[in-house]
């Protein structure tokens, strides 16, 4: 399984600082030419590879992390995301009347035709995200929701490959809605630091 991370401003990096501590490669990339994100890659660990936009959507599992209003033009860089996860990490503030009514991960969906479209690791500010999700025996929470169950599966051994402790919440218009931005109203997950200890 290969990865890669589309945004590398603070929740880019806080997610890739995730994939260095458990030395999983992952490409970074974003607007910019990677040379222009080496050097903060490199600095993070040997496993953060930057590439070209291009390259990087070659990976198996696309994590989202640009800004909301720019998703639609990483959707339109693959003629189809058929056999591609697409983790959605971003949150919007946009009214809903602007996404025809639906929540942000819902809309964002639409323009990734094929995927396989995950919410998650979006309710935690970046600082937090960054940090060692394993403490004191606990594992920091991350949810997930999604439209197709299948899609969860890998999102979730993801998850806990990186430390986190995954927890679905079903559909992104039923428990999805606890963990995204609803034009000014923030679902009631969001910013919360959970951990779930061992079993």
């Amino acid at each position: 399984m290969s990865y890669a991370i589309i945004g590398f401003g603070r929740i880019g990096q806080a997610l890739a600082h995730a994939f260095a501590r458990k030395n999983i490669d992952v490409t970074v990339a974003s607007r910019r030419p990677p040379e222009a994100l080496a050097t903060q890659a490199q600095a993070i660990g040997p496993t953060i590879l930057a590439k070209s936009l291009r390259e990087a959507l070659e990976a198996d599992t696309i994590m989202l992390a640009v800004p909301f209003e720019q998703h639609r033009e990483v959707a339109k860089i693959l003629p189809s995301w058929k056999d591609k996860t697409v983790i959605d990490a971003m949150n919007s503030q946009a009214p809903l009347v602007e996404m025809d009514g639906l929540l942000s991960s819902a809309f964002a969906a639409k323009a990734f035709i094929g995927a396989r479209f995950v919410k998650a690791f979006n309710h935690l500010i970046a600082a937090t995200l960054a940090t060692d999700p394993v403490v004191e025996g606990g594992h920091r929470v991350v949810f997930l929701s999604s439209d197709d169950e299948d899609a969860t599966a890998p999102v979730a051994a993801l998850a806990r490959q990186l430390g986190f402790a995954p927890v679905k919440l079903g559909k992104l218009d039923e428990g999805g809605a606890l963990v995204h931005a609803r034009g000014r109203v923030w679902g009631p997950l969001i910013f919360q630091d959970l951990f779930k200890k061992e079993p």
